[in-house]
């Protein structure tokens, strides 16, 4: 009789065991698949396709990774109408290198009821990286577009001032801007130039 009462407590602990053996499986299992897809980027950090999303915006230059053109170094600050100063970004944030851009043909259209007309060369600034620049280039066609629209919407006193002229800088820029929006999802242009403007 004692030897029954003895292995009555073997068998209780022997299913303990084997719970316990169960659910450190499923602890393990659970680990390896959540591993899994962190790895994969389905859940948190980094990898998978919100990355590559995130990747595709432009980021910021910093002027500690200014390239500047002549300095022997490839890519879009060293030639093709893109070059590099050392002069603050979007809204003077002296933090932020800048990269220009500057279109090959200029810009032509009659001035909004009147008989004059405007010539003007445009360049663009970005305190974001290469992205901008190749943005502009690949949809220069609606950008251009875009730009000879604002200029038909411009009257003879805007063009005859300096504050005419910022103020036409502004809508360029936005004008700029709403396209590579619409193309990009991103417009990330800074400022417009002028590096030539005749009104005749």
């Amino acid at each position: 009789m004692s030897d029954a009462k003895e292995d009555a407590p073997k068998k209780k602990g022997g299913k303990k065991k084997w719970i316990l053996i169960g659910v450190g499986a499923l602890i393990l299992a659970g680990g390896g698949v959540g591993g899994g897809l962190y790895a994969t980027g389905m859940i948190g950090g980094s990898g998978g396709a919100h990355d590559e999303k995130k990747k595709d915006v432009p980021h910021l230059v910093p002027k500690s990774e200014q390239k500047y053109a002549g300095s022997g170094e490839g890519g879009e600050g060293s030639g093709e109408g893109a070059s590099a100063s050392a002069e603050g970004g979007e809204g003077g944030a002296d933090a932020n290198a800048s990269s220009y851009y500057t279109f090959d043909k200029e810009f032509t259209s009659n001035l909004l009821d009147s008989v004059h007309f405007i010539q003007v060369g445009i360049a663009v600034s970005t305190p974001y990286d290469e992205k901008v620049i190749t943005n502009l280039k690949t949809h220069e066609i609606a950008v251009r577009s875009a730009i000879l629209m604002a200029l038909t919407e411009t009257d003879e006193e805007q063009v005859f001032t300096p504050a005419g002229k910022q103020q036409l800088q502004k809508r360029l820029a936005k004008a700029i801007n709403d396209t590579l929006k619409e193309k990009e999802g991103f417009g990330g242009v800074g400022n417009v130039y002028f590096t030539n403007f005749v009104v005749q």
